[in-house]
């Protein structure tokens, strides 16, 4: 019976962590300003007008989930997460100017 041993070293896994990781960690800053609602946190930041950086600030731990796929050798799995960033990066980038 051959079985086959998963190595995490695909694109779409690294886009996929990279795309979900920014998220968690707005959660995590939502749950932090013990708000009502996710919907109060979210008009609370576009009123502050920080809903760009707050967005930059959570695709941080991004550049750790690269590393780690870096000093493991998963190169395909940080190419997935440098590409998830890109994302953020275009998706600020509209945000900001228009």
């Amino acid at each position: 019976m051959i079985t086959k041993k998963l190595s995490y070293n695909t694109q779409g896994t690294g886009l996929i962590i990279g795309l979900v990781l920014p998220i968690l960690v707005m959660f995590i800053f939502y749950e932090y300003r013990n708000m009502q609602s996710f919907d109060m946190f979210i008009n609370l930041v576009k009123k502050a007008g920080i809903l760009t950086h707050l967005i930059s600030l959570c695709v941080l731990p991004n550049l750790f989930v690269f590393f780690i796929f870096m000093w493991t050798n998963r190169l395909h799995s940080a190419k997935g997460v440098i590409g998830a960033t890109f994302i953020y990066t275009f998706i600020v980038l509209i945000m900001k100017f228009l």
